[in-house]
């Protein structure tokens, strides 16, 4: 019993130790998560003329398998950002075994659904070569940088592992700092629709990857 005491406040103690910025960090990700939540029930039930697919009609009659890889972008995404989120957390709470589990679902919703279909997606995206090509490279380096991990993670190089996963989740958060970014230009300078895609097909993922570059290389993460 005493030992039990002991271990329980042991993680009592941890818990509280938590730092201030990672708990307001938390709040934000729960915050844009939701916005992104509410985003992906627009295409509950299922519907081939719906929100974002409504300007895509193109894509949407002349190929068959549009669609399917639209939505399986669409539902695996969210979960990748949740569980992607909650693998990291474990480095407060000491959830080694959750770490695991969410990891491989986190590995493989992107290998094999999230990444390809995204990179799909991106050869048919709006605008012009350039806003293609960044839809593009993001998927090949989100598909790469998580297998990357997942490998170093198979052969026990877990400080390797880390910051390849680092480098992962800062490309599934391109789904929020996209969004984020196009509200930003949008209200600031009021530009053409299109030109505002084509800005933030880079502005959504390369800033992303710079920071935690720059947080690897300062030891920071």
């Amino acid at each position: 019993m005493i030992l039990k005491s002991i271990k329980i406040r042991l993680k009592i103690f941890k818990i509280h130790k938590i730092n201030p910025l990672k708990i307001l960090l938390t709040i934000g990700f729960g915050y844009f998560f939701w916005l992104m939540l509410k985003i992906t029930f627009e295409y509950i039930p299922f519907s081939d003329n719906v929100s974002f697919l409504m300007i895509k009609q193109t894509e949407v009659t002349q190929r068959k398998e549009y669609l399917c890889f639209f939505y399986a972008h669409v539902y695996t995404s969210i979960f990748v950002l949740l569980v992607g989120f909650l693998a990291i957390l474990r480095e407060n709470f000491g959830w080694s075994n959750f770490h695991k589990l969410s990891g491989k679902v986190y590995v493989f919703l992107i290998l094999f659904f999230a990444s390809p279909s995204g990179i799909y997606m991106g050869f048919l995206a709006n605008g012009n070569f350039y806003a293609k090509l960044s839809f593009v490279l993001l998927g090949i380096f989100w598909w790469f940088s998580t297998f990357k991990a997942f490998n170093l993670a198979i052969n026990k190089k877990f400080y390797e592992h880390k910051k390849w996963m680092w480098r992962s989740f800062a490309l599934t958060l391109s789904a929020i700092t996209l969004r984020m970014w196009k509200v930003i230009i949008v209200y600031l300078f009021q530009p053409n629709p299109m030109d505002v895609y084509q800005i933030i097909a880079w502005l959504g993922w390369v800033p992303n990857i710079l920071l935690v570059e720059f947080l690897i290389r300062n030891r920071s993460i």
